[in-house]
């Protein structure tokens, strides 16, 4: 199925991110589809190196899920859709027990036989090896010199309690280019009525602080400094109080406090006149807005002003155009593929980052590669809470130089 990558010029990269937690909560419903579905874009993109990184690795109830994970992992390695990658490297944190390093992290790469030479780097050896066969590793990532991986320091967690939030980077060097790929789990927005309160959140300026954190990690002098990308869930959210403030502008707020705490418990906005119809109610877990198609007409793309989490890392970090609707927060029924939970506000997520020189490597300068594609996966099937999110494009060899041939010295066959 997957077939011969095509004959136009260069290296066919796809990056992949999803957060699969729905995948290990419901795997009769959900699996099934959402690997049809990823092999379909493996099949139209045709990668010679693929890779694919997964956050909520074994879902909510992990450690009865962890089996579950195993058999997809499985099925990604000998499937006949993959049947052509015949090199790959698995990197599961599995290890639930140890609080202090658990992510729940899955780095995936695969490499297409049509590919001849690739290298991954050693971090401890400070080589570059040769990738050859299939090799799964799990559990005590800490160990594997072939990636690094952190979760960020527990004063970077709200309130101090652990979460599997962290992050995954690994090297590689292909077309005589060398880059970092990171897989990254940012902290979500606890409650609702919080998140509204002042602009931006209090819960955006603690996903600020930790990716300001992998960023001076993977760019520190340890390491000869490459180009990369980001892709994972960021958990980036709409600033609420002005998207609320926009979606009720005509509306009438009512504050119901609990009877106990005296806090507020619940907002409700309703229309004027119009028999006060609800707009909107907000609780902590709940965001039932009166239309979800404010969301999803014209990929929801009007409420891109209202997306400015990645704004702070302008001269850092690099996206393309999105042009899809919000990746979160999907129904998990297998029966509705396009429907939004009430949960939260719906938000870009799942996202694909780049330095600078990543993003050279991706945009060539005409603007006329028609190669270049950033959408998600599986836009009208249930994919779970998140629609996984990837990026296609193509490098030219000699592209990242001079940057490889500094790396050349430092190649073990």
């Amino acid at each position: 199925m997957a077939g011969k990558p095509t004959s136009a010029p260069g290296t066919g990269i796809l990056l992949v991110t999803a957060n699969v937690g729905s995948l290990f909560e419901d795997p009769e419903n959900l699996q099934k589809t959402w690997l049809r579905e990823f092999y379909q874009t493996v099949n139209s993109h045709k990668p010679h190196f693929l890779a694919l990184h997964c956050q909520e690795v074994g879902g909510k109830n992990y450690e009865e899920s962890m089996t579950h994970v195993d058999s997809f992992v499985k099925e990604l390695l000998s499937s006949d859709a993959m049947k052509e990658y015949n090199r790959a490297r698995v990197y599961l944190d599995e290890n639930y027990k140890s609080k202090e390093h658990f992510t729940a992290l899955g780095s995936c790469y695969f490499i297409h036989e049509s590919l001849k030479n690739i290298h991954h780097f050693d971090f401890k050896a400070k080589k570059f090896k040769k990738v050859l066969g299939k090799e799964i590793y799990s559990d005590t990532l800490e160990s594997t010199p072939m990636l690094e991986k952190e979760k960020f320091p527990q004063d970077y967690f709200p309130e101090c309690k652990w979460s599997r939030k962290g992050f995954i980077r690994t090297r590689w060097l292909l077309a005589d280019c060398a880059f970092d790929l990171v897989n990254i789990h940012l902290f979500h927005d606890a409650s609702n009525l919080v998140a509204w309160e002042k602009s931006p959140s209090v819960y955006s300026g603690t996903r600020q602080k930790a990716l300001g954190y992998v960023l001076d990690r993977i760019t520190d002098q340890r390491n000869e400094k490459v180009p990369y990308f980001l892709f994972g869930d960021f958990n980036f959210r709409l600033d609420s109080k002005q998207v609320i403030e926009s979606l009720c502008s005509s509306a009438t707020m009512q504050t119901v406090r609990a009877t106990d705490t005296n806090e507020v418990d619940k907002v409700i906005f309703r229309e004027m006149d119009n028999d006060r119809k609800v707009v909107l109610q907000l609780e902590k877990k709940l965001f039932s807005y009166v239309n979800q198609n404010v969301f999803r007409d014209n990929n929801g793309t009007p409420l891109l002003e209202f997306d400015k989490e990645l704004s702070v890392f302008k001269e850092r970090l690099h996206e393309l155009e999105i042009s899809f609707p919000p990746s979160y927060p999907y129904s998990e029924d297998h029966n509705e593929g396009k429907q939004y939970m009430n949960t939260r506000c719906p938000a870009w997520c799942d996202r694909i980052l780049m330095s600078a020189s990543a993003k050279d490597l991706v945009a060539k300068p005409d603007g006329e590669d028609k190669s270049i594609s950033y959408d998600n996966i599986g836009p009208n099937v249930c994919m779970g809470d998140h629609k996984p999110v990837f990026l296609s494009f193509r490098i030219t060899t000699g592209t990242g130089k001079p940057n490889a041939n500094k790396h050349k010295c430092c190649v073990l066959q």
